[in-house]
């Protein structure tokens, strides 16, 4: 086996939560990183439908051995919204107990959302690496759609939730929301990443499911603005 990364994308309600109408508008991506040699996998942002994703790397020889989330909103880690109620790592650790990766930012909103345990929660902070076997994965965390919403960094590929889609970025007006740190998230803590990394987004917002990071940074008119104030005027 010449490369052992395990990388897979899985959109709701197509991949998995087929029958599941929130899911199928939703269009949420969770992702799957692993190490092929051992069979580890941590799911990111699992949500909707927690056997069928299970299922979905079982089909590939997988067994999820840990969680990274991106930000504590219901769609990517369960709980309540809208009046509906979404399955998501409460449930997974039901099935299995396993670790949920987030930055220390997002710990309260993640305990009051989903219900689980504060021992359940592994903390982290910006530059962090966490292990799928023997992948590393870096943590970046990048306020803005919410306080501790954080990207995965994987063998140039950054899975980035709702900080930063195809076109357009998170809403900033969700409870600790904020477009300056989402501005400050976009142009300066992503700008190490390189144009050539391919950019993988939390919902399926744009008719291709991943495009290189450099394309955004051209075309996203996210990227337009010359400074903070001038993005403010323009998206707040």
């Amino acid at each position: 086996m010449n490369d052992p990364l395990y990388f897979r994308q899985l959109l709701s309600g197509r991949d998995f939560a087929r029958t599941d109408p929130v899911a199928g508008q939703m269009v949420n991506f969770t992702y799957a990183v692993g190490d092929r040699t051992t069979g580890e996998a941590l799911v990111v942002d699992p949500a909707y439908d927690v056997a069928g994703i299970i299922d979905a790397l079982a089909e590939d020889d997988m067994t999820v051995k840990g969680v990274l989330l991106t930000h504590y909103h219901a769609d990517h880690c369960g709980g309540e919204m809208m009046g509906f109620r979404i399955e998501g790592v409460r449930e997974l650790l039901e099935v299995t107990s396993v670790p949920i990766h987030i930055q220390g930012d997002e710990a309260d909103y993640v305990l009051k959302v989903t219900g689980v345990a504060e021992t359940d929660l592994v903390r982290h902070r910006s530059g962090d690496l966490v292990f799928a076997g023997s992948i590393p994965i870096e943590l970046i965390h990048t306020p803005g759609h919410t306080p501790g919403s954080q990207c995965f960094l994987v063998d140039n590929r950054l899975v980035a939730g709702d900080t930063l889609f195809l076109q357009g970025c998170g809403r900033t007006d969700l409870p600790g929301g904020d477009p300056a740190e989402i501005y400050r998230s976009i142009t300066e803590r992503l700008a190490k990443v390189p144009d050539d990394a391919t950019l993988f987004p939390g919902h399926l917002y744009s008719p291709e499911p991943s495009a290189p990071l450099g394309e955004t940074r051209r075309t996203n008119m996210v990227f337009r603005p010359g400074n903070v104030d001038e993005f403010l005027r323009r998206f707040s």
